[in-house]
């Protein structure tokens, strides 16, 4: 992280939003498929299959999503010579980030043999990691706090309780 201080800001801004898109997406994606299979109904062995299924298939595709678009824009619109590097990077940090954070709400299903304490834990530490990811964004970007992390948690535990609903309503067919 240290390193994303030293560089111009424009940079520094790209590979912050995608770090903050690849962290946050993961982990609303994660716990709210999880919760939903959970609720709807399978196996331990199932859920866990795939959460690591949905981690590692959704970290390339979001590295992959995020280097073509990247590449793409400043190529063809700001014409710029190192596209390729840039888009690379930022590719890389999409891609790690999403991969890394979304053994957090994973983590409990392992470590639990009951699923529905695997539920609430990784509930609880997914918005405790999404308040923990606005601070730290805050911090990279100079904002406000209080405001972006309760932001996270907030919009981030509506997506939570989305995938609950579906998962209870799915679970009923």
């Amino acid at each position: 992280m240290l390193h994303l201080l030293c560089i111009n800001t424009q940079k520094r801004i790209t590979y912050t939003r995608n770090f903050i898109f690849g962290a946050e997406d993961s982990l609303v994606s994660t716990v709210g498929l999880l919760t939903g299979i959970t609720i709807g109904g399978l196996s331990r062995h199932e859920i866990i299959l795939t959460g690591i299924t949905l981690i590692f298939v959704e970290a390339f595709s979001m590295g992959v999503g995020c280097y073509l678009s990247e590449y793409t824009t400043e190529e063809s619109y700001l014409k710029k010579s190192d596209a390729f590097k840039e888009s690379l990077v930022s590719s890389l940090i999409m891609f790690v980030s999403y991969g890394a954070v979304g053994l957090i709400p994973l983590f409990p299903f392992i470590l639990f043999q009951n699923s529905h304490t695997g539920v609430i834990v990784s509930v609880v530490l997914t918005l405790i990691a999404l308040f923990c990811l606005g601070v730290i964004s805050s911090k990279l970007l100079k904002l406000k706090m209080l405001r972006i992390s309760l932001r996270m948690a907030i919009l981030g535990g509506i997506a939570i309780g989305i995938g609950l609903a579906v998962g209870k309503i799915s679970g009923n067919y």
